[in-house]
């Protein structure tokens, strides 16, 4: 299937593992030219070495931390710069804070708000002018199940991803007429490395093995794993697509069948 993605220009953020890895791959599988940021020169300058070698496309690395507004706009004003215009955004940024409303602080609330909803807010802004001048566009934002069905320990992530899940129906409606799509993807557990830490401390916190503690997610899960990023990554690259034009203001749930909601 062509997804007719060739030397479309998409920008991946916190790409430099994880997710944001994963998108980026996929869309660079299917031809697409890829910038990627994180906030590590280092590791993102790694991540677009291997992506090349394994694809063989075009892989720009940038550093920028999504949860700066000036470093959004020298990110984006840099693809700009190279490049002309934006045809696809994926908007990604790591886990906010984890904890309990009675422990967490002022400042861990303001840094998660800034890193998880304000970074789509301000990433999803920035661009959009591009795809209406070019009457085509796709914007795409990694969310997650806790969106869908909250997590107590995920309390910031369960506060701010229903939030996202209202602004992509909202902008959704609003630029469909530019033959702009905007939806988001609500990962379930993916074998990722923030994956892994929840499972060290949820684990560690229920004093059991991390081994147990995988066994009895895996229960709760009906095609009995966790997810792999690439799954992921292929679900983006596909809702970037010719053949996902249909397909708007969705929040799609890419969980295994784990969210027990039908919302």
């Amino acid at each position: 299937m062509d997804l007719c993605l060739k030397s479309k220009i998409a920008l991946v953020t916190a790409a430099s593992q994880g997710l944001g890895k994963a998108a980026a791959t996929s869309l660079a599988q299917e031809g697409a030219i890829v910038v990627i940021c994180s906030r590590k020169k280092k590791a993102i300058e790694q991540t677009a070495k291997e992506i090349h070698k394994l694809t063989d496309a075009d892989v720009i690395p940038i550093a920028a931390d999504v949860s700066k507004l000036q470093d959004i706009k020298r990110l984006v004003a840099a693809v700009k710069k190279q490049f002309g215009t934006i045809h696809i955004l994926v908007n990604n940024a790591g886990g906010p804070p984890t904890g309990e409303i009675l422990s967490m602080s002022e400042a861990e609330w303001k840094k998660g708000v800034e890193l998880t909803l304000l970074s789509m807010v301000r990433l999803t802004r920035e661009v959009l002018p591009f795809m209406i001048k070019q009457r085509w566009g796709r914007i795409i934002t990694i969310t997650s199940i806790a969106g869908k069905q909250p997590i107590n320990d995920l309390i910031i992530s369960s506060t701010l991803r229903p939030g996202i899940h209202g602004l992509t129906k909202v902008l959704s409606n609003k630029f469909a007429k530019e033959k702009i799509t905007i939806n988001s993807v609500c990962p379930g557990n993916i074998l990722t490395d923030r994956q892994k830490q929840l499972m060290l401390a949820r684990s560690a916190k229920q004093k059991m093995s991390v081994e147990k503690y995988l066994r009895g997610i895996v229960k709760d899960i009906p095609t009995g794993r966790l997810g792999k990023p690439e799954e992921i990554g292929d679900v983006i690259a596909f809702l970037a697509s010719e053949r996902a034009s249909y397909i708007n203001g969705a929040n799609l749930l890419v969980d295994g069948g784990m969210a027990k909601g039908i919302f």
